[in-house]
Parts: C-alpha cells; structure tokens; sequence
C-alpha cells in the first residue's frame, strides 16, 4: 500500500510539474498595438460623395453613400458596411480593415452586391495622414494594378482617390470621393 500511494505522490509531483512548466511556455495573449489603434480613425458614421470615372469599374457617374465603421471584437480590426447609390443603380459593400503584424502592412478584404467582390487583398502604409493601398486585380479577363490614397484632411473628413494603372505604365483617375463624419 505504501508503494502504491509513494507511486501516486510521485505521479502527482511530476504532472504538476508538466503541468507548471506547460503554462510557463504557453503563449501569452497578444493586445492590438499601436498600428490597430490607428485603424480607430475609420470608427464611426461617415457619408461619402464622390464620383466614378468611366472605366473597368463601368460607366462613370455621381455616387452617395452612407458608412458605419465599428470595431470587430478584441480591436484588431474595423468593420465597415456601406449603402448608397452610384452610376450602375443603389450600392451595398462591406469592408474590413486590419494590420497584418507578420507583413507589418494594413489590409483591407471588401464585398458588395455586384460582380466586383475583390479575390485579393490589397496591402498598405500609413505615412503621417496618408493611407496608401496597392493592389492587382483581374478585371474584364486582364491583370489591373490599383492604388487608393486616403488622405485625412482632419478628424471629421478624408479624401479617397483610387486609380488605375493603363497598359502604359501611367495612373487614370478611377473614383475620387471626399467623406465626412457624421456628428
């Protein structure tokens, strides 16, 4: 009986000791750094009016929206959903921005309600008040490299602009809109 519960006790010692020194390697929690709280910049009510150049995206136009960005949960990213109206009729999106930590490069993911739902994901920088996001898509069978500028005019408003690369070489204004904050 003696040998037995000896048996045990030691069993037990040395379980808790894998056991403590299990919980000593485990990874700890991470928290959003710095580069996530910058995404708080997007959080809130936004409207948008801007304009559409004719082009790969359709025919050109006037387009409205009205965006409301939250944080998804833990902080690392920031959920965008957007309805408005633009040249091809009413328009629904939903975006998320994020950090890749790994790349150390933002990332955006977006879908909406027609056939332009994005199959990458376009990487960027910060750089002071200006976000840039560089991204190659396929539209219309051919590989279309993209660029959007945001830059923050102040704490309420920012201006959007994306353009296209053509075949030579040079950059075409595709969508310009300026976004403000609703209060």
């Amino acid at each position: 009986m003696k040998r037995t519960l000896d048996m045990l006790a030691a069993f037990a010692f040395v379980s808790i000791a894998g056991l403590q020194s299990a919980a000593a390697q485990a990874p700890v929690a991470s928290k959003p750094g710095p580069e996530h709280a910058r995404l708080g910049y997007f959080v809130g009510k936004w409207t948008a009016e801007g304009e559409v150049k004719p082009g790969p995206m359709g025919p050109g136009g006037k387009t409205k929206s009205s965006d409301t960005c939250e944080w998804f949960e833990g902080r690392y990213s920031v959920i965008c959903r957007s309805e408005g109206t633009g040249p091809m009729g009413p328009t629904k999106n939903m975006g998320i921005l994020g950090y890749n930590t790994e790349e150390k490069v933002y990332t955006y993911y977006g879908i909406d309600n027609s056939n332009m739902t994005m199959a990458s994901v376009p990487r960027g920088t910060v750089r002071a008040d200006t976000w840039t996001y560089t991204d190659e898509a396929t539209f219309g069978g051919r590989k279309v490299k993209s660029r959007v500028t945001i830059k923050e005019l102040s704490p309420t408003s920012y201006s959007f602009r994306m353009e296209m690369q053509g075949p030579d070489g040079k950059w075409v204004p595709a969508m310009e809109s300026k976004n403000s904050k609703v209060q």
